[in-house]
């Protein structure tokens, strides 16, 4: 596995790409691509900093696991390829969008957008196997992200935080409240959101506010 990592994310993580357990997943990855089908593409592995440098870094959104199926996974986290029909959470995330900024409803699943507008879109594992969810979890990608969300957290300050569901809340313990802030909610999943846990958390305009109060763009959140 290549790292092809964009340079200010490169400069900030280059220790961790040194030890020992990246080496062994970078191993296991490469395996893993060479006798499966895997997702995202190889070259799309580290999309979600290509596309958002730390540079110009304002949000971080976390996901878990890539989209599996054939064609889906572009890299960035609930995010899909032009030409895919949308997921359940990614509709949901579109519904709240539209309720929340009244956002037209895309025509197209592709979050990039939110991405090169300074929305870190980070899955805690960042490959699988295609047709096995959670196929690569537990091989050290947690790690490497973890690291991720650590090294934002003491580089820098009033990055905001969306943590959507049980397991994103998890890695509050990695961010210092002090210098960031954390919006939570239930995951936009139809389990969560039809439970009342995710629908009216006007995380996008909340977001939008906050970044103003920093003296800071807002998101431009529309994918038209």
């Amino acid at each position: 596995m290549d790292v092809t990592i964009e340079k200010s994310w490169k400069a900030l993580l280059k220790h961790e790409f040194e030890k020992p357990y990246f080496k062994n997943l970078a191993d296991f990855v490469k395996e893993e691509y060479k006798t499966n089908r895997c997702f995202p593409p190889g070259n799309l592995i580290f999309n979600a900093f290509n596309s958002c440098p730390f540079s110009a870094l304002k949000v971080i959104i976390i996901g878990q696991d890539p989209y599996h199926g054939i064609g889906q996974a572009n890299g960035l986290c609930f995010s899909v390829n032009d030409g895919n029909s949308f997921p359940p959470s990614l509709i949901n995330i579109f519904k709240e969008l539209n309720t929340d900024l009244n956002i037209p409803y895309p025509s197209s699943g592709n979050l990039e957008s939110w991405a090169k507008h300074g929305v870190l879109l980070l899955n805690a594992t960042l490959t699988v196997r295609a047709h096995k969810a959670g196929s690569h979890q537990n091989k050290g990608w947690e790690k490497f992200t973890d690291a991720v969300i650590r090294a934002i957290s003491e580089n820098s300050e009033h990055k905001i935080f969306l943590l959507w569901g049980g397991f994103a809340k998890k890695k509050a313990k990695l961010i210092d409240t002090n210098k960031h802030y954390i919006l939570t909610s239930g995951h936009p999943s139809p389990l969560s959101a039809n439970r009342g846990y995710w629908f009216g958390n006007k995380h996008f305009s909340k977001t939008n506010s906050l970044l103003e109060q920093a003296d800071f763009q807002p998101i431009d959140w529309s994918l038209l």
